[in-house]
């Protein structure tokens, strides 16, 4: 009975912290201020779920990586758009999405490695994403010049329906294979800014109009 009415109360006090938060909550943070583990957080949040289903409720508890929210359900959506007068979102590009998964899929990294990948530009693309809320800073790389690199945000955990990174499609081995890592990008990119050594005249290597006699 005191178990029963403990849980109770811890569930009602997350309840609490992730209506009146509004933004995802670090499970770390929610244990401390409960005095619990992660372990039991992650029960009482499936405990809000069922709790919210036995309702038919429109909330409901997600998971963003190593953070919860309180949401409401997609099928609402609609009507909370009527209500708050909400302009409908622009869905991303074919281009920012590519640049998303590219980050996604590697992060972090910096936006030149994301510019090799692509074969152009990307600066607008990157500034537009973290407009957005779906990716952010991540620190700086330890990589000559120190670039700033980016990784993705739990909004877009949320807006995709991930419960964290693991959640992500599988890419084809030969994908990978073809995507050149954080470091590798780096050299490759400081190999081709280096000036081309002229070959010394004299010598004896064939097609060198140099080395061919009168």
């Amino acid at each position: 009975m005191e178990e029963q009415l403990e849980i109770n109360r811890m569930r009602a006090e997350m309840e609490a912290i992730l209506f009146a938060s509004g933004e995802p909550v670090q499970i770390k943070r929610i244990s401390e201020i409960l005095l619990t583990d992660d372990a039991t957080v992650f029960k009482l949040a499936d405990i809000l779920n069922d709790r919210y289903e036995e309702m038919q409720s429109a909330l409901q508890v997600l998971r963003l990586g190593d953070r919860l929210q309180i949401c409401t359900r997609s099928e609402y959506a609609g009507a909370i758009k009527q209500a708050l007068d909400i302009r409908r979102n622009v869905p991303l590009s074919p281009a920012a999405m590519e640049v998303l998964a590219i980050i996604a899929y590697n992060q972090p990294v910096s936006k030149s490695f994301v510019e090799q990948v692509r074969g152009v530009d990307s600066s607008r693309i990157v500034n537009n994403l973290i407009e957005k809320g779906l990716i952010e800073e991540a620190g700086r790389l330890e990589l000559p010049g120190k670039p700033l690199s980016y990784r993705t945000t739990a909004n877009f955990l949320r807006c995709f329906g991930l419960s964290g990174l693991d959640d992500l499609p599988k890419l084809p081995e030969d994908s990978e294979e073809e995507t050149p890592s954080e470091d590798e990008s780096e050299t490759q990119t400081q190999a081709a800014e280096e000036p081309v050594k002229e070959q010394e005249a004299g010598t004896d290597e064939p097609g060198n109009p140099e080395s061919l006699t009168d």
